[in-house]
């Protein structure tokens, strides 16, 4: 098939209202399933309980309305209401802390602070100001409440009502001007001359000695001289503050122009910079209040500090330069007697974490646990762009972490004390969200134990020891305890079932009790429909591991033999799971296509979530490597198992799929005669740092990884059919991208693509005309380009 293709001089501009679907066998119709939500039917999200357990509060829409409502689920009733806006406006902040004694709750709430008695449900406002207070936290001996306000501490004390400032902040210190000789020799011979200005120079120097005992009495004025503050916080003792400084580099942003504007003219909106950044300064400082000093946290001994990552040896001749490896630094997160507190601090390469026993008083730092990846860290609870799931356990001397130290990311204990290690959970599968019972005996968290894409709640001895599972629907089981953890309000999904709100009592309180369903949120025409369940394979790449998939087959009378591999986006996401996914409009269309004879294969390739560290960081260095690989094998599994043509073959995805598609096009073109790629990226060089630097490094020190990894190198490669979608406001993915990529394959003399684009639309598509066109667009493209003769 040729596809049409515009001039090069509108090649960009190629843009038309949507067009019909051709030869569509389904009881689906595209623009149908692209009205999302309104289509499917609103689902109940942002579950929690009251204080007192016996109301859950969900965000849902089953009116169709302009947004979502609040509402809430009385367990007394069992009756579902929409809570009016003078009662949400008054319930507290589902965040916030609640003190050890569980009987008292401070949070912030319309830009103040608030402070809850538990018990007798009662709410003092305790700022009521225009400026915004945040980061509220128990202090002297929970006794006071700390909060922040335009950069400073201050302290509430919750039995006088007392507000004292901690700090006080400051940009430079006003300094006097510095008398050169000349105006110094003026100076002191004014003074000799006369009197008047002797007296009224020993009058201000008195005045100043005086106003420097009473600035005694005052918090020490800090001096940031440029620098940006973060993580102030007040010791349990009252005795020291802690904050983070950031002095933030002058990395080059970028700009997203938009064409249709309410103005007329065209806009710039002022976007993210490129990969390659120079890395901002981190420094944790302590200000010792009654000496009235402050002094950095000395990190000079954290181990492998003075790490040379391995890739550096493919650029002999090249010096690499990283003078500070300290990034982020989050804590200090003190124990329940505020006798010790950890941090937790990441690498600004991405590739170590460490936790650490802050010794305030001396502002040093004693190596506790040392996680490092020579790819990048991260995984379910370790973090990477900030601190990961962390705490103290009951004894107050240990803490519990998580680290992917077996390969997959489970829960450890270490004692500060002796430095023992204990891993309390094992095997091949991911711990996620752990926290610790009330009476402090128990974990509870989640669990893809039973299958990679099943995830369950479970319950555990503090120490360690057998897994009891609490939830038995196979699925995705999103748990909200209630306070007294008796019951469970469980946001369940299936992968042919949307999401929908379940309470079940917690079976280590009672057995054998019913699930009882709370919300029926789909709509009558998403119900007429008989949503198809995925098959869940596993097939064998060419390095010999086992790769999970989806798999849509069509009925023997309507397969055509033709078949579609769809590519998640981001990267590090699971979609082979059992759930309801979160690319439901995809979902829906892969039904549209079985239904016209199409068999469908979803894959989670190499760099997917949920199968532990080397299948997350199987893409190191070389994105479009084992990812695009795995796409490869899973065609050839089609090919030999499922009767499938290899001439038949289409690929398509967003974003990270969309790059897939794009390499899978240039770089097999043998195995793929179609493509759709969405918001994708086409040079990783031009992508975000916080991303980008974490899988490839940065352009400047491994070039070689930039080269391998970006599909406009490889653009000559292009044999098949090639759609490009692209949305023109995409401040994540820019268009700029796919302009460079298309004047690349204008020079190459490619003429079997076509690219639409979308004025109005960022890199998640909001309007459903766009999303409409954009997969009648798809789906025209596999028809015609897979089912011609």
């Amino acid at each position: 098939m040729q596809l049409k293709t515009c001039t090069q001089l509108f090649v960009l501009l190629c843009i038309s209202s949507s067009f019909a679907q051709k030869n569509n066998q389904s009881a689906l119709t595209i623009k149908q399933i692209m009205q999302g939500d309104d289509f499917v039917g609103h689902l109940p999200s942002n579950v929690h309980w009251s204080v007192d357990g016996k109301t859950i509060y969900f965000d849902w829409n089953p009116e169709k309305t302009y947004s979502d409502s609040l509402y809430m689920y009385g367990l007394a009733s069992e009756k579902i209401e929409q809570v009016g806006f003078e009662t949400e406006y008054y319930l507290p902040s589902t965040n916030g802390n609640i003190n050890h004694e569980k009987d008292k709750k401070i949070y912030a709430k319309h830009g103040d602070i608030f402070l809850m008695d538990i018990p007798s449900k009662k709410i003092t406002q305790i700022t009521n100001t225009e400026a915004i207070e945040s980061s509220a936290h128990f202090t002297g001996n929970e006794h006071k409440i700390a909060y922040v306000k335009n950069k400073n501490l201050y302290t509430w004390d919750i039995n006088t009502g007392e507000t004292k400032q901690i700090t006080i902040f400051k940009d430079k210190e006003e300094q006097e001007k510095e008398r050169d000789t000349k105006d110094e020799w003026l100076y002191q011979d004014q003074l000799a001359l006369f009197d008047v200005l002797r007296e009224r120079k020993a009058k201000k120097d008195l005045r100043e000695r005086l106003n420097k005992r009473e600035d005694a009495k005052s918090p020490l004025p800090i001096y940031l001289e440029g620098k940006s503050v973060y993580n102030q916080h007040i010791s349990p003792n009252e005795d020291y503050v802690t904050y983070l400084t950031v002095k933030e580099k002058d990395n080059k942003g970028t700009i997203v122009p938009h064409y249709v504007t309410e103005s007329g003219y065209t806009e710039d909106q002022h976007a993210r910079d490129k990969v390659g950044n120079i890395p901002d300064e981190y420094v944790l400082y302590v200000y010792d209040i009654e000496n009235r000093k402050t002094y950095p946290v000395q990190l000079e001994n954290l181990e492998g500090l003075d790490y040379l990552p391995e890739y550096t040896k493919d650029y002999p001749g090249k010096e690499y330069k990283n003078n500070s490896r300290i990034g982020y630094i989050s804590g200090p997160i003190w124990n329940e007697d505020g006798t010790k507190a950890v941090l937790d601090i990441n690498s600004n390469d991405y590739k170590d974490r460490w936790i650490v026993l802050l010794n305030i008083k001396e502002g040093t730092v004693t190596n506790l646990d040392h996680q490092h990846n020579k790819a990048w860290i991260a995984g379910p609870g370790i973090g990477g762009y900030r601190g990961g799931e962390l705490g103290w356990m009951p004894n107050g001397k240990s803490i519990w972490f998580q680290s992917e130290k077996t390969g997959y990311s489970h829960l450890y204990t270490l004692n500060t004390e002796n430095k023992k290690l204990d891993a309390l959970t094992s095997g091949k599968f991911e711990i996620y969200n752990p926290s610790i019972s009330n009476d402090k005996k128990s974990w509870y968290f989640t669990a893809n134990k039973t299958h990679p894409g099943d995830r369950q709640f479970y319950s555990m001895p503090i120490n360690g020891g057998e897994m009891e599972q609490l939830t038995n629907m196979t699925g995705n089981n999103d748990v909200v305890l209630s306070p007294d953890e008796k019951q469970m309000a469980i946001s369940y999904s299936y992968s042919n079932k949307p999401t929908e709100l379940y309470l079940q009592p917690n079976p280590k309180y009672k057995r054998n009790a019913k699930t009882i369903r709370i919300t029926h949120s789909t709509t009558e025409d998403f119900n007429k429909y008989a949503w198809k369940e995925p098959a869940y394979i596993t097939f064998k790449a060419k390095d010999g591991a086992n790769v999970h998939a989806r798999l849509y087959q069509p009925k023997e009378n309507v397969k055509n033999k033709a078949a579609i591999i769809f590519v998640h986006g981001a990267g590090y996401l699971q979609n082979a799971h059992k759930w309801w996914s979160l690319y439901f409009r995809e979902y829906m269309f892969h039904n549209l296509l079985v239904d016209n004879g199409y068999t469908v294969l979803d894959i989670d390739y190499r760099g997917s979530a949920g199968y532990g560290s080397k299948w997350r960081t199987g893409i190191y260095r070389h994105m479009g490597g084992k990812d695009l690989s795995d796409q490869v094998d899973g065609a050839r599994y089609m090919i030999n198992n499922l009767g499938i043509n290899k001439d038949k073959i289409g690929i398509y995805g967003g974003s990270y799929g969309g790059f897939i598609t794009l390499m899978a096009m240039f770089n097999e073109a043998d195995n793929f005669k179609a493509g759709a790629a969405i918001r994708s990226v086409g040079d990783w060089a031009a992508y975000n740092h916080g991303y980008t630097a974490r899988i490839l490094n940065t352009p400047a020190t491994d070039s070689l990884a930039y080269r391998r990894s970006s599909p406009i190198y490889y653009a000559d490669g292009l044999k098949g059919d090639l759609l490009i979608l692209h949305g023109i406001v995409d401040d994540n993915v820019h268009f700029q991208d796919m302009v460079r990529l298309s004047q690349r394959l204008i020079e190459l003399g490619k003429n079997n693509w076509e690219m639409a684009v979308y004025p109005v639309e960022k890199h998640g598509f909001v309007e459903p005309t766009s999303w409409t066109d954009e997969y009648t667009r798809i789906f025209n493209l596999f028809n015609e380009s897979l089912l011609k003769k």
